[in-house]
């Protein structure tokens, strides 16, 4: 069973993740998951913070001379803003009191739900941890995970389709000609006209101290026949890809394939007919189910795209209530971006990574990576036979 946890605050000292599970012998690189803490990092329209953190991540345990032992992984990523927080932030009781409270929540954050729930009197206890802030780590987490993936070939890619009402042209290329004009674009999009109007559009909102945001998409592929199950809902694999993408800060919609467009077409339109040839066995020319059918990964790419909602935090703040005095007020502006769709689509890929990692090694078993594979080239083997691909030795 592959799975993690992440702690750390916004302003405490660092982040930290313990990744349970992942099999001996995969090799490691610091390198691979600093980059894919800086991708999350860039984007047109961030803000100020990204101009404090130069995110890195430092590997304390279950790695050893750069390969895993089938131990616990220990990862941390330090706040360089916490020299600003030492006192307001610290565990130490000698500081109590070393902050004023905060008290008037902000609209569109977990601020006011939180301190109810959790009988807090001070808001920050709250906004800390729930802050995106914490999808550093998820990061470098998913980069872990993506070396996995990659032992199999399997590629997570994300680019941005939307920001602000601005949609971009997707061009009939292969995901992997997406994925290069996706890492040369500053807001993660495969449409330079789309991309210079978006600018402009964040911008605007700039300017008027709103915003913005958006769509973007994923696509995972070289995912083999089989993954997920149709036994049981905590098994689908669509399930498991739409609860951890929802549970990115600001995600408000995910779908898969055709996504909500299959409720306005006949099922004629809708449905992947099935093809088959000897030298690609069972196929499809469409792929309207996303590459999940009945909860289990088809053998095509899996394409999913998210809704992520404007960023709360304004320049122009909205009405709310002080917690203590009942008064009215307009809300505390914190330091926030502008438009950080391009991010949340580094932090999906590593989210959606996990757990098509997790679901390899529930297929595939194994304590180390060798064993992994072994077991891996046999499903795919049987498979072969089983699409007539491929005869079984001692058969005509």
């Amino acid at each position: 069973m592959l799975r993690y946890l992440t702690a750390g605050e916004s302003h405490g000292e660092l982040l930290m993740g313990i990744i349970e599970g992942m099999p001996s012998g995969l090799l490691i690189r610091v390198t691979d998951i600093d980059r894919d803490l800086a991708r999350r990092q860039t984007g047109y329209g961030r803000g100020g913070r990204m101009k404090i953190e130069k995110d890195t991540v430092k590997i304390f345990t279950g790695v050893r001379w750069g390969r895993t032992l089938g131990s616990p992984i220990g990862l941390m990523v330090r706040n360089k803003d916490w020299e600003n927080w030492r006192d307001k932030m610290s565990p130490d009781p000698m500081f109590l009191n070393s902050a004023d409270p905060v008290t008037r929540p902000r609209p569109g954050h977990a601020d006011l739900p939180g301190v109810l729930k959790y009988g807090m009197a001070d808001i920050r206890n709250i906004l800390e941890r729930s802050s995106a802030r914490e999808t550093a780590m998820r990061v470098a987490v998913g980069a872990v995970a993506k070396r996995l993936l990659e032992e199999f070939s399997i590629d997570v890619i994300s680019h941005v389709l939307s920001i602000g009402g601005v949609f971009s042209k997707v061009p009939h290329v292969s995901p992997q000609e997406i994925k290069r004009r996706a890492e040369t674009s500053e807001l993660r999009c495969s449409d330079p006209d789309a991309e210079k109007r978006m600018m402009r559009k964040i911008d605007e909102m700039k300017a008027a101290g709103d915003t913005l945001g958006g769509v973007f998409e994923l696509i995972i592929t070289g995912v083999p026949i089989g993954l997920g199950s149709h036994a049981h809902w905590d098994r689908k694999l669509d399930a498991r890809l739409a609860s951890v993408i929802m549970s990115i800060q600001a995600i408000k919609g995910v779908e898969i394939g055709a996504g909500f467009g299959v409720a306005n077409r006949p099922g004629s339109l809708v449905h992947d007919e099935i093809l088959w040839s000897r030298k690609a066995g069972f196929h499809r020319k469409t792929n309207m189910a996303g590459g999940i059918e009945g909860g289990m990964s088809n053998g095509e790419n899996i394409v999913l795209r998210a809704a992520m909602k404007p960023i709360p935090t304004l320049m122009k703040p909205l009405r709310s209530v002080d917690i203590v005095s009942r008064k009215p007020f307009k809300a505390s502006v914190e330091r926030s971006d502008v438009c950080a769709v391009p991010a949340a689509g580094v932090v999906a890929e590593a989210v959606a990574a996990f757990e098509i990692a997790s679901a390899m090694i529930e297929k595939f078993g194994g304590d180390s990576i060798d064993e992994m594979k072994r077991n891996y080239e046999g499903y795919l083997k049987h498979l072969r036979f089983r699409t007539g691909v491929e005869e079984e030795p001692g058969k005509k």
